[in-house]
């Protein structure tokens, strides 16, 4: 895989990147891994976070090209211990957490019928507490410090209809949109930023995972065609879009923009169908 090679300016130059789903379920660039090596490239100093132990090795072998020190952990943002335990020792090591990273989720398929309780509350605990509960441990720092930026991944589906019944993903992103609101009013005065990226209709290894546990390798290319042809623009994002975008609110160059959305998905929020 290669990648995406981009003129890095130094935006992000020693800042402590906490980074939580940094990894990646297969090859290709998924928003975990584009984001950790995005801000590899802008000089931060990359603390990449996942459950799964083999999703990380090729994130660090692309971010480790870069002269930014980068480090792996493994948390599930399910255990509020593990989560606690490990931004202390990152506080500990590093002195400070400049940048918190929330790119942990995923679907489940079905509408109120047809979802069971125990998927629904797997959702939202998937999909919004475990952004409350990285919020929790870190706000506390970045208000000590008095600086800080969050940036929380939702997905275009708290917004819109996405061409499947998903309401528990739907309904926890939404909530990570809002919850990102409320806490940003909160936490402005304290010098600290959060904002929300809303990605939709990208090309990425998670996806790829979640059309091959329903379709048929034809049916996958044929959905992702059909899926490329209803994005206003002539192709289909991956990783990297959503990257790029979480890197702008991160940096210093979003200074004055907090508790709002960016949408990465090639116009389609903006259509009526």
């Amino acid at each position: 895989m290669h990648v995406h090679e981009q003129a890095s300016a130094g935006r992000l130059a020693g800042k402590v990147a906490l980074i939580f789903g940094a990894g990646c379920v297969g090859p290709g660039w998924g928003n975990g891994r584009a984001i950790a090596v995005r801000f590899a490239q802008e000089g931060a100093v990359v603390v990449a976070v996942d459950m799964r132990p083999e999703s990380l090795p090729e994130t660090l072998e692309l971010a480790g090209r870069y002269r930014s020190r980068i480090e792996t952990h493994i948390c599930d943002v399910g255990d509020a211990a593990q989560v606690a335990a490990l931004v202390e020792t990152v506080a500990r090591r590093h002195g400070r957490i400049d940048i918190l990273v929330n790119n942990v989720g995923g679907p489940i398929p079905g509408g109120p019928a047809a979802l069971t309780q125990t998927d629904w509350h797997r959702q939202l605990d998937l999909n919004l507490t475990s952004v409350y509960t990285t919020c929790h441990y870190v706000l506390p720092i970045m208000e000590e410090q008095g600086a800080g930026a969050v940036v929380n991944v939702s997905s275009t589906s708290a917004i819109r209809w996405t061409g499947a019944p998903q309401v528990g993903y739907a309904a926890a992103k939404a909530g990570v949109m809002q919850f990102g609101r409320v806490a940003a009013v909160e936490y402005a005065s304290k010098g600290v930023r959060i904002n929300t990226v809303l990605p939709g209709q990208l090309h990425t290894p998670l996806v790829d995972a979640f059309l091959a546990g329903q379709q048929s390798a034809g049916d996958i290319d044929a959905l992702l065609e059909r899926r490329r042809r209803r994005i206003p623009l002539p192709f289909s994002g991956d990783g990297r879009d959503t990257a790029n975008a979480v890197l702008f609110l991160a940096s210093d160059e979003a200074r004055f923009i907090t508790g709002t959305e960016l949408i990465v998905d090639g116009g389609m929020s903006a259509r009526c169908d």
